[in-house]
């Protein structure tokens, strides 16, 4: 299969690519901000759509877009391409798809509670480590119940439901405080507030959606629209490292093909690792150090290379390495850091090219021949790519959408009963049960006495007046209805619930866990 070409080389004036057949040996690109990153980002992805290989890229500038529309082609690109070597240069777009965990400039992304699993859930919420194990706690209680955790409805009245039975759970399962609970509901509501809710539900992402060719043979690249969601670092690193997961677990091995089933580019490769715990280190270092026998391959970006631990760095075999300056004592250890991590070219000094890089300019290194070995490093002009190098207008992010294969899947929620449905249902058939004896005892027959029919007819009413107390339960119900509307399911529990009675009973059987309809 043809080279992905990546540029000239200006210290061997020889042609710089990457073998697709490494595509899967994972990569990195590195540079500080405005030295061409991108660009040369939306050329790998050209490069592996042309090829056949789907890509997932996140566009947290909001410029990746461009990659749906084809380019200028004005002059100046034309003769970069050509001096390059780019054979048949001209302007042309990728096939696209735009996706949005918001649903605001893509097809909505979602995954259930129960895909997501406790601990990226708690990295999402912020929990400390008690908090954690209380989430666990709850995903356990929810399987051993045959109760479905879907979003965060679900997540909440379990949460009720702990808050109910805390010491039975306590006792069973570990000691879960008040405090804990608390704490979970506070991040829950965050979370929401934030927009995030709207990542869990149904229809829950398929990975086959990500990873799909057009009629022409050529890979789609899926964008996840990311301006927004970068600001929410643990909810985007979390996301990503969900879908990698993902991958991992469900691919099936292939071992070394001639192409990748699917690349992924992780943008602000830093947030994955920031405050991230051993444990969840340890995870990402095996997900990246065994994905590639799935036939998948991660390239990280990022502005310096030692935002990477050491132990994922070793295992990234395509380098390509943006200008740096050296002007914090932080700089000069990065510069001295992403020389060291080259293979060595006795005719170029790599620290001190690293610092004279120009925009459009970088040192690359990929794995050639039949043993993978790094290539020496080269000073590279890199290509442009075919598409538009910029953002996009909302006019022209909505035609590509519309135009979307996947649309009809996605755009609708679906609501299927799970935790929440479940648990109201219990609370109804409690509220009735709890309101039957009195309403049998209303309409009991009486002693036969016609003083005692007069009494009964006064205070329980006949067929065709209503009675002192009917009266009064229908002023009660009157005054504690919007209370009961705002405590259970925005008023819908079983049926109709007319009585202030009938409150407490739910709410000491459940607490307080509705606060308003699934969403």
């Amino acid at each position: 299969m043809d080279p992905i070409l990546i540029g000239k080389g200006i210290t061997d004036n020889i042609a710089v690519n990457l073998l697709p057949n490494f595509g899967n040996r994972h990569g990195l690109t590195a540079g500080a901000t405005g030295t061409g990153k991108t660009v040369t980002l939306m050329t790998l992805a050209e490069g592996f759509s042309r090829r056949g290989v789907p890509v997932f890229i996140a566009d947290v500038k909001g410029d990746v877009a461009g990659l749906a529309l084809p380019g200028a082609g004005d002059d100046k690109l034309k003769a970069r391409a050509a001096e390059i070597g780019v054979a048949d240069y001209k302007a042309e777009a990728s096939p696209v798809i735009f996706w949005d965990l918001y649903g605001q400039k893509g097809h909505p992304v979602r995954t259930t509670v129960s895909e997501m699993g406790p601990t990226l859930l708690s990295r999402i919420l912020e929990l400390n480590d008690t908090q954690e194990g209380v989430l666990e706690i709850i995903f356990k209680l929810a399987d051993d119940r045959g109760l479905l955790l879907l979003d965060l409805a679900d997540l909440r009245a379990l949460l009720g439901l702990i808050a109910d039975e805390r010491k039975d759970i306590s006792t069973s399962y570990g000691l879960v405080s008040t405090a804990s609970i608390g704490a979970i509901q506070r991040a829950l509501l965050q979370i929401e507030q934030q927009g995030g809710d709207k990542f869990f539900g149904e229809p829950a992402l398929e990975l086959a959606d990500l990873m799909r060719t057009n009629t022409d043979g050529r890979g789609v690249v899926s964008i996840l629209a990311s301006e927004q969601l970068v600001l929410k670092p643990h909810l985007y690193s979390s996301f990503l490292l969900w879908l990698m997961s993902e991958l991992f677990e469900t691919l099936p091995e292939v071992g070394d093909l001639d192409k990748p089933k699917l690349v992924f580019f992780f943008d602000e490769a830093h947030l994955l690792f920031d405050d991230a715990p051993p444990a969840l280190q340890q995870r990402i270092e095996q997900v990246v150090r065994l994905i590639r026998s799935k036939g998948v391959g991660i390239y990280f970006c990022s502005q310096f290379p030692d935002d990477v631990p050491d132990n994922i760095l070793g295992q990234l075999g395509n380098r390509v390495q943006h200008a740096l300056r050296a002007v914090t004592p932080r700089d000069q250890k990065a510069v001295k850091a992403a020389a060291e991590t080259f293979a060595p070219n006795p005719k170029l000094n790599v620290a001190d090219a690293i610092s004279r890089l120009g925009i459009g300019e970088a040192l690359v290194s990929t794995l050639q021949g039949d043993n993978a070995t790094p290539m020496p490093v080269e000073q590279t002009k890199v290509a442009p790519p075919r598409c538009r190098m910029g953002a996009i207008s909302d006019a022209e992010r909505a035609q590509v959408r519309a135009g979307s294969p996947v649309g009809m899947k996605y755009d609708n929620p679906v609501n299927r009963e799970s935790a929440a449905e479940i648990l109201a249902q219990k609370a109804g058939a409690a509220m009735q049960q709890a309101n039957a004896p009195a309403a049998k005892q209303g309409h009991a027959d009486d002693d036969g006495n016609a003083f005692g029919n007069m009494v009964k007819g006064a205070l329980f009413g006949t067929g065709r007046r209503q009675g002192i107390v009917e009266t009064m339960a229908k002023q009660v119900a009157r005054n504690v209805g919007s209370q009961v509307g705002r405590g259970i399911t925005g008023g819908k529990i079983g049926g109709q619930i007319g009585s202030s009675i009938g409150t407490q009973i739910v709410r000491g059987v459940l607490g307080s866990i509705f606060g308003g309809s699934r969403r």
